[in-house]
């Protein structure tokens, strides 16, 4: 088995992931993005144990993805909620939603459907922000901007 790079390839999916990838982190996301940001209602709608659980949204808080705000004094006890930057990975798990969906289950085998507010029901889709066409794989073209990095990998020395 050959060992991994030393210097893998500069990646904001990595750096992303190193956030929100560890089992739990995008399930906390999901129920925080859907009001239930209470201790409890994590543990049970996540399934995540509590000390796990309390470990990525500490990792959540630092951050910047979540806030946290008191409910009760005595005892104290905390809701979660999204921050701006929160919010701005819901996104992503409406698209992870709607792959699964498509991929993973029957058309009727769909646990939750999401309606936008125009009333049908929400298929994200991805679209260049310029011209306003949805993003084809075929219509991308990557330029690394890392220095000594190509597409294909590290540069020649």
């Amino acid at each position: 088995m050959a060992a991994a790079p030393k210097n893998p390839r500069p990646c904001s999916i990595a750096d992303t992931l190193a956030l929100v990838g560890e089992k739990y982190s995008l399930l906390v996301l999901r129920e925080v993005c859907l009001g239930n940001g209470r201790f409890d209602q994590l543990v049970r709608n996540t399934g995540a144990p509590r000390d796990i659980l309390a470990t990525r949204l500490r990792r959540l808080l630092d951050a910047g993805i979540l806030t946290k705000e008191p409910y009760s004094e005595r005892p104290q006890r905390f809701e979660y909620r999204p921050t701006r930057a929160g919010l701005e990975l819901e996104p992503v798990l409406m698209t992870l939603m709607a792959w699964g969906d498509r991929h993973l289950r029957a058309d009727d085998d769909r646990p939750m459907v999401i309606e936008h507010v125009c009333g049908n029901e929400l298929v994200p889709r991805v679209t260049c922000r310029a011209c306003g066409e949805t993003v084809r794989h075929e219509d991308l073209m990557a330029h690394p901007q890392a220095e000594g990095w190509t597409v294909t990998g590290p540069a020649a020395a």
